[in-house]
């Protein structure tokens, strides 16, 4: 056998001399759409004993590489794998496998989604003990010649209706193989052994393909004849995410360019899907378990016969939790799991001797109202508050302004509000008189609703609150109760300056002192005034920033004035009459371009608290 991979767009054909001296006509390599990193990946060709061979190019070809490949042809041992009701299938084991080269262990899909048919485009000139040396061949090449992990198809079938089983992994399971570029992940390819190009495949080869595939897309529960739409994950025809439409059996040429898997073969793919279809007993197709946002699960499905089924939801303990039953073709039942604990539940849907179809649920998740609050908690009249709360699934949320009394005086919102974190701002109106109200949300999914209540306090005592540097300035509208004024360094408190109010408006100013007396390092300062009356509690809080350092100033060049600044800061360069300023919001490199450059300039760099440096030239 012979593998071509060749870099340009060209083609390249080839010829072989067999041993009585007979050169063979030309044969064109398929690279079957295989392109990687710039080489295209011709496919494997059965060529028998050949002592010589030809190479001819096409078009433009700037590299040829070819891979010779001898698999002897021995007896395969009788063993054959059967899974369920799958046909028989010829183990790795059986055709001799070599296990040592495989790259990677195997890769799994959620699930089988649909099916792609190939053709290895080699001879249909082989006998039956044959099959397995070209099997043989394939694994070799895919794997030292192409680079692949394993052999790339899941299942290869003969002409005469043998199945070998394919890429490692299990052939009850959805293997990951490397027959479809943008088109592996999700589907199980199957290649039948010769070329189909114009010649139709055996009526033995076709048989076993179509019992091949019954049973392997009934595993899914895949209609043969229904179609789908699946995102490409990227080959030379469509690029990744574009949406492909597809049957459930599918020839390569769908997925990509290519003329696999020939055309007698390929216009008989619709015929392959309706003898699947008719394979076995009644058949399950298509189960679904979707989850509404109040807990209610509805589990939908089709069968290919009408009669009772069952839907049967069981938890992780294996204790049965609910059923349905039903009659007729559609499977239809919906399970209100609102009320269950979380867990992690299973559910079952069976009908007759059809194959059951299962699957998890994992925790039911219900309408919740978490991490509601308000920021502030406490406002004057005509302030505005954050109201922040959570949704664990999509619902009708209504939040309202109740007085002290419990009247209803204002609607905040009323609106459909998608799961997650939910902020409303919101400014109570004037004329409230103070006191403890709070603001009702209730959150309605399905037939179930939450409420939660956030408290605010109106209070009006506390205005005028302006900040100057490290000096407070605040009108009381009547004496308090209490009055406090605290500096904070994150949640510890710093100092505590004495506060006094003479008349109605009031100052207090911080020293930049520590409680000891110490100084107050650079850094971010939280002065808050604290009010206590009647009312209630109410603070106004305001950051400041202590910063007693002039900025640093790295000179990178004095001559061409280019100057690293490691702080925000305002540069101005005076050179003679003239200046230039400059404002840098963050630290960094900066460079002032002069016609000429100067003998003299004084460069000044200014921070936001009105630290200076000075850099003279020369020094």
């Amino acid at each position: 056998m012979v593998g071509l991979h060749w870099r340009g767009a060209g083609a390249v054909s080839f010829r072989v001399r067999s041993v009585s001296g007979r050169w063979s006509g030309w044969t064109r390599s398929d690279d079957d759409d295989r392109i990687e990193r710039g080489w295209h990946l011709g496919g494997l060709d059965w060529t028998g004993t050949a002592d010589a061979i030809r190479f001819r190019t096409t078009g433009q070809v700037t590299r040829l590489r070819a891979y010779y490949v001898s698999s002897p042809v021995d007896g395969i041992s009788p063993r054959r794998l059967e899974v369920a009701g799958s046909p028989l299938v010829i183990s790795r084991f059986s055709w001799q496998a070599d296990e040592s080269i495989r790259r990677h262990a195997p890769r799994y899909a959620d699930r089988v989604h649909y099916a792609v048919v190939h053709h290895t485009a080699g001879t249909n000139n082989y006998t039956r003990a044959q099959s397995a040396a070209i099997v043989r061949g394939i694994e070799i090449y895919h794997v030292k010649g192409n680079g692949w992990w394993d052999i790339g198809y899941n299942f290869l079938v003969d002409k005469y209706g043998q199945v070998f089983e394919g890429r490692a992994g299990g052939i009850d399971k959805p293997v990951i193989g490397a027959h479809a570029m943008g088109f592996n992940n999700g589907s199980v390819g199957v290649s039948l052994i010769g070329d189909f190009s114009s010649v139709r495949p055996s009526a033995a080869a076709v048989s076993a393909v179509e019992r091949l595939l019954a049973w392997k897309l009934d595993l899914a529960h895949v209609d043969p004849l229904s179609t789908l739409t699946w995102k490409s994950s990227g080959n030379p025809r469509f690029a990744a995410g574009v949406p492909v439409f597809l049957r459930a059996i599918s020839g390569h040429r769908d997925t990509g360019f290519t003329d696999c898997p020939g055309n007698a073969l390929y216009a008989l793919l619709p015929t392959i899907a309706k003898k699947a279809a008719a394979i076995g007993g009644p058949k399950i197709y298509a189960p679904a378990a979707v989850q509404s946002a109040e807990g209610q699960v509805r589990f939908t499905a089709r069968l290919s016969r009408a009669g009772p089924w069952t839907v049967t939801v069981t938890s992780s303990s294996g204790a049965e939790v609910a059923q349905g039953t039903g009659t007729g073709s559609a499977v239809d039942w919906t399970w209100d799991g609102a009320a269950e604990p979380p867990d992690r539940y299973s559910w079952t849907i069976a009908s007759h001797d059809a194959r059951p179809a299962s699957g998890t649920l994992g925790s039911i998740v219900t309408l919740e109202l978490q991490k509601a609050t308000a920021a502030p908690a406490a406002v004057a009249p005509g302030e505005p508050t954050t109201v922040s709360y959570t949704l664990t699934t999509r619902a009708s949320v209504v939040a309202t302004l109740v007085s002290p009394t419990n009247e209803t005086l204002a609607t905040l919102v009323d609106s459909q509000r998608p799961a997650g974190a939910q902020t409303l701002a919101f400014t109570p109106p004037p004329g409230l008189a103070n006191g403890p109200y709070s603001i009702l949300i209730a959150a309605t999914s399905g037939s179930r609703t939450v409420n939660v209540s956030i408290p605010l306090t109106i209070q009006d005592i506390l205005t005028g609150f302006t900040v100057e540097g490290t000096q407070v300035t605040f009108t009381l509208a009547r004496t308090p109760v209490a009055l406090a004024f605290q500096v904070l360094r994150g949640s510890t408190v710093v100092a505590t300056p004495p506060v006094a109010t003479a008349g109605t408006t009031s100052t207090v100013t911080w020293d930049k002192l520590s409680t000891g007396g110490s100084p107050a390092r650079d850094g971010v300062y939280r002065l808050a005034l604290t009010v206590t009356d009647e009312a209630g509690t109410f603070t106004r809080a305001a950051d400041v920033t202590l910063d007693r350092a002039a900025p640093k100033v790295q000179v990178l060049s004095y001559r061409n004035l280019r100057f690293r600044i490691g702080e925000a800061s305002t540069l101005r360069l005076v050179v003679g009459a003239r200046s230039f300023t400059r404002t840098l919001k963050t630290p960094g490199t900066t460079e002032f371009w002069l016609t000429q450059k100067p003998s003299r300039y004084v460069l000044t760099a200014t921070d936001a608290a009105g630290n200076v440096t000075t850099i003279r030239y020369p020094r």
